[in-house]
Parts: structure tokens; sequence; C-alpha cells
């Protein structure tokens, strides 16, 4: 059970990431961008952006959080879960917080690959019982 819950952290922290990155760029963008006083100046950008860094660590706590669930859990399984399941949570906040919207078809495909993970992870779950 608790390499199910590292790999739930593992999709929550990697979404949250994505997102942290997603507001932490918006903000450069309308400094004139990531790059326009070269890559030294990029990187110590980081220290004032408090999101970015956000990010950027909750990126090495997914990491830690997949790996640890990574030793008991199939990667056919914990891969596919991990990334559907975060992908969807970043499409629902995306359109909530960015406004961001997807077409009927996009929707319909996003139902399409959560189902698909979810008969791949069921099935893994009779085999994974105890873990």
């Amino acid at each position: 059970m608790r390499y199910l819950i590292a790999l739930a952290a593992a999709l929550l922290l990697n979404a949250a990431a994505n997102l942290m990155m997603k507001v932490g760029m918006h903000d450069i963008s309308h400094d004139g961008g990531w790059l326009k006083d070269g890559p030294a100046a990029a990187a110590l950008g980081l220290l004032h952006r408090p999101v970015l860094l956000g990010g950027i660590l909750f990126f090495a706590a997914n990491l830690l959080c997949y790996m640890y669930a990574l030793q008991k859990l199939p990667i056919s399984v914990a891969y596919p879960v991990m990334v559907t399941a975060g992908f969807a949570i970043i499409v629902v906040v995306a359109g909530v917080y960015f406004h961001e919207r997807l077409a009927v078809s996009q929707w319909v495909g996003v139902a399409m690959m959560l189902a698909g993970v979810w008969l791949v992870a069921t099935k893994a779950a009779t085999q994974l019982s105890g873990v």
C-alpha cells in the first residue's frame, strides 16, 4: 500500500511542479523572456522566482516518491498511471486557472486515456495484492 501512496504522491507532485513552472514562466515572459540576458542571468533569476524554485523542488520530490514506488510496482503500470492521471489533473487546472479550453473531442480523448490506464491498473492490482 505504501508504494501506491508514493505513486499517488509522485503524480500530484509532478502535476503541481508543471503548473508552478507554467505560472513562473508566465511571469518571466512578461519581463522579456527566460534567456534575454543569457543563461547565467536566467539561472540567477531563479533565486528571485519562488514559484519556479518551488516547481523544481516539487520535481525533485516527485522523483524521490516515484523511485520509491518503482521498488515494487511494475513500471508498465506506474508510469502510465502517473503520467495520465497527472495529465488529467493539469487539463482540469489549466482550464480553471489559465482558462485553457479543450474541444469535446479532446475531452473524449482524455476520458479514453483514463479508461485505458484504469484497465491496465485494475488488472495489475490483482497481480500486486499485498504491495
